[in-house]
């Protein structure tokens, strides 16, 4: 099985399409963060922008975006902080690691019900 480069164009291509930027002002995106567009494309757009408003008017996260259009993730994230930040898209952020660890591990009693109804099966 031969792999296939994920963007056939040239660096100087991904380098216009960013605007000349290598890192996206919100970094917040994950692989799997859902997106949403929020408003439908207007005249005047650049085509990758318009893409994603169309790619995305059912929720697709960051890794299916970046397969449709053929473009490393790094760029479709930057692509994305620009829409965000246009108030073009809606993004629901993964939890941070804080919002985890304020979440109380489940109970020793919850676990020997848990452990009693699975020995039950």
């Amino acid at each position: 099985m031969t792999r296939r480069p994920v963007d056939l164009g040239t660096p100087e291509r991904l380098y216009t399409v960013t605007a000349g930027r290598s890192r996206a002002v919100d970094e917040g995106f994950d692989l799997v963060t859902p997106v949403v567009s929020a408003c439908e494309p207007s005249p005047g757009m650049q085509k990758e922008h318009i893409r994603i408003l169309t790619l995305c008017r059912s929720p697709m996260d960051l890794a299916e975006i970046s397969a449709d259009m053929g473009l490393p993730v790094t760029v479709v994230r930057i692509l994305l902080g620009d829409l965000l930040a246009a108030g073009r898209v809606t993004a629901r952020r993964p939890h941070t690691e804080t919002a985890r660890a304020d979440c109380s591990p489940p109970g020793s009693e919850l676990l020997e019900e848990v452990l009693h109804g699975l020995r039950n099966l």
